[in-house]
């Protein structure tokens, strides 16, 4: 184990050691930032399952869905600056989607999972999710699947493209290009969505669980080996094609904003500690506290209809369930990633965490990950 940790927070260290000995991590890091500073920064393990090649200081992994915190972010920054207005129609910014009964479809559903959009019913051509304007064209076509507003269902996928292209038409960047230039690059922190091969040399592959789906007991695990289920849809979006999987070079060259960002816990810790210190981070401004109010503020809770679990929702970002252990503050919030990567800030004890591994707990929507449910602990434990 490599890095450094405040001798307040020596429980995170040795949680971080358990990961290995007790719960099959292969390599990983976690970060802690408490009021604007770096506390914890540790890295372990190896990249490969043969365990021949350390995890560095630098290395990143893609961490699935916890990319949905940093584009939502994103959102609540451009809103912040007068851009971007959760309440009205997305067809204001994005013309084309204003077809197939979503004229008045306003942005805050779609950052809640209430668009009724987490699937798309034409047939899109093999390798879809790899090419922007197909999938946002299939998108402004799409009919929502229920009344927009009155459920929630998680946009596994659709999320990032459907934010993704109302930052592109009120910004003129892509979002992969505004989170390098207005958040990562700021920061000084990896935060990778769509890269080029000069970077793949500290990419981790992820490693696929090793407990297959059939063997879980959960709804949600049941429903995604139907491919009719609406889960099944949600996930699989496209046919992916050959080499062109999760660690391919056409993946990680892709942008897309609801699953395919490369981070390390570092990175994580620093965006959601500036979150969790009033916007600010060493100089750098991110967000004001009247956004930062917004983004923690709870907008939906109830059983997700995909997820097949209580969920709390606020814009874009997931809060802890009073139905389910969790030992964060109940006006924390930010984004777990399937497999185990987590981010989050807890404003009222100023705080923002991380966690990146690359070896995935299920490949399916259980959330009985001991891994970061234990470092989380350990961070409160050692907060007192």
């Amino acid at each position: 184990m490599e890095g450094a940790c405040d001798a307040r927070f020596e429980g995170v260290r040795e949680a971080f050691a358990r990961n290995f000995s007790e719960s099959g991590d292969i390599g990983a890091s976690v970060a802690l930032a408490l009021h604007g500073e770096i506390v914890v920064d540790l890295w372990a393990g190896h990249v490969d399952r043969e365990r021949t090649q350390p995890w560095e200081r630098d290395t990143v992994v893609l961490i699935y869905s916890s990319t949905k915190g940093v584009v939502a972010l994103a959102a609540h920054m451009l809103a912040d600056r007068g851009l971007i207005d959760f309440e009205a129609p997305v067809a204001d910014v994005w013309p084309e989607f204003a077809q197939a009964g979503k004229e008045t479809l306003p942005l805050r559903y779609v950052l809640t999972h209430q668009a009724g959009l987490p699937a798309i019913d034409e047939e899109l051509p093999m390798g879809a999710e790899l090419e922007w304007d197909i999938m946002a064209g299939a998108l402004s076509r799409q009919a929502p699947l229920w009344e927009p507003g009155e459920k929630q269902g998680y946009h596994a996928a659709t999320f990032g493209w459907l934010v993704g292209e109302v930052i592109r038409r009120v910004d003129g960047r892509s979002v992969g290009t505004f989170i390098r230039e207005e958040i990562a690059g700021p920061l000084g922190v990896d935060f990778l969505l769509g890269f080029g091969p000069e970077e793949d040399h500290r990419v981790s592959d992820l490693h696929l669980a090793q407990v297959p789906a059939e063997e879980l007991p959960s709804l949600a695990a049941a429903a995604l080996l139907d491919p009719k289920s609406l889960a099944a849809r949600s996930f699989n979006i496209a046919p992916r094609g050959p080499n062109k999987g999760r660690n391919s070079r056409a993946y990680r060259g892709s942008e897309q904003p609801g699953s395919n960002g490369h981070s390390n816990a570092r990175a994580l810790a620093t965006i959601y500690g500036a979150l969790g210190n009033g916007g600010e981070w060493q100089g750098q401004h991110l967000l004001s506290e009247a956004s930062i109010r917004r983004a923690g503020t709870e907008q939906t809770q109830g059983r997700d209809i995909i997820l097949q679990t209580p969920v709390r929702r606020t814009l874009g970002y997931m809060m802890p369930v009073p139905a389910v252990p969790d030992p964060r503050g109940e006006n924390a919030f930010g984004h777990a990633g399937m497999g185990g990567s987590l981010g989050f800030c807890d404003p009222d004890a100023g705080l923002g965490f991380g966690y990146a591994m690359n070896q995935m707990w299920t490949n399916t929507l259980d959330q009985d990950d001991p891994r970061a449910a234990r470092l989380m602990r350990a961070v409160y434990e050692s907060l007192g």
